[in-house]
């Protein structure tokens, strides 16, 4: 079968791999159709030294397929349906993941394509409870954007920052894979959405996506329009992902007592607080990472009734994908490139 494994810092190669054994007990085996591309694809690829892994190591974060066998003892999911794959590789029997909040597991074996081998071949089998069945209706290619992108906007804006109808909310990146995610669940419970952007033709997308207003913040700075637009007040939540570019900027535009909730740092891993600033405004700043596997099915069922769908850039190929990440690193994209095998 076809893989595509990095075999050094930005050096991929298409190898042939046996295709897997039939699954065992408990395991599914997946025809991937469709894989997501994310950031940490792009870390990956450029080869950053905290991630402790071995190489070659088939690359693709997020994915997802179609079920083409079973092992003996699973009857929640069947050959045909379409999954969308829950990438981090959690141990099951921990308390955090007893409780449904695999994304704090107590042993966890590392992350697809990042650690170990991902989702860029064509078969992979794994514990059925990794697999998340899609409802009729979804796509693969929509599927395979439910374990990151959406599922990762659905832990933070949810089960963290507790977002609710009639609360403001401030959007980084809006044309990001989580960005156009993020604009869209929020608008679908009732937030207004103000969301930052870097070219003029962003900013015509994300506001035909639902965004309430848009801030091109190569010509504006964003704090400054935030407390304009809010009359002084600030937002209840900042999603932030962008890291020490916005970070002190995302504290100035809350308001008293509003949550700043962060799954990313893509412009370093350091930045300076205001200690004052949070203890006197009561800020919230709360880290977020990954998701549960809750998340994922709650992303699958919104995208089942049309509440969100991904916004996809482009499909590309296998032998696209060098051009694709560079596109990424450059931050040419608005949504998801999805590479089809």
């Amino acid at each position: 079968m076809l893989a595509l494994t990095l075999t050094g810092s930005r050096e991929l190669v298409r190898a042939d791999r046996p295709n897997p054994p039939a699954p065992g007990p408990g395991e599914v085996q997946l025809r991937i159709s469709a894989v997501a591309l994310n950031h940490i694809d792009v870390w990956s690829w450029r080869g950053m030294a905290f991630a402790k892994r071995q190489l070659p190591m088939v690359i693709g974060a997020e994915g997802a397929g179609t079920v083409t066998a079973i092992g003996e003892g699973v009857s929640d999911i069947a050959v045909g349906d379409v999954a969308a794959v829950y990438g981090a590789q959690t141990c099951g029997i921990c308390p955090a993941c007893r409780a449904g909040r695999e994304n704090l597991c107590e042993n966890p074996g590392g992350v697809r394509g990042f650690h170990i081998d991902g989702l860029l071949q064509d078969y992979v089998n794994l514990p059925a409870r990794q697999a998340i069945r899609a409802p009729k209706g979804v796509s693969v290619r929509d599927a395979a954007c439910a374990p990151i992108t959406y599922g990762t906007v659905e832990h933070m804006l949810f089960d963290n920052a507790r977002l609710e109808s009639g609360q403001t909310i401030l959007v980084h990146a809006g044309g990001s894979g989580i960005g156009t995610a993020a604009i869209q669940l929020a608008k679908a419970v009732g937030a207004t959405v103000i969301t930052t952007v870097g070219s003029d033709d962003k900013a015509a997308k994300a506001k035909a996506l639902g965004a309430d207003h848009v801030i091109n913040y190569r010509e504006n700075r964003f704090e400054g329009v935030v407390r304009k637009l809010t009359g002084k007040r600030g937002v209840d939540v900042v999603f932030e992902h962008v890291g020490p570019d916005t970070f002190a900027g995302s504290l100035f535009s809350l308001k008293r007592g509003g949550v700043l909730v962060t799954c990313g740092s893509t412009t370093g891993v350091s930045t300076e607080i205001n200690l004052y600033q949070v203890f006197q405004q009561q800020l919230r700043i709360i880290g977020s990472f990954g998701c549960s596997r809750r998340n994922v099915a709650e992303s699958l069922v919104k995208m089942g009734k049309n509440i969100a769908r991904p916004v996809i850039d482009t499909e590309i190929r296998v032998e696209d994908i060098d051009r694709a990440l560079e596109r990424m690193e450059s931050r040419n994209v608005f949504g998801k490139i999805i590479v089809t095998l």
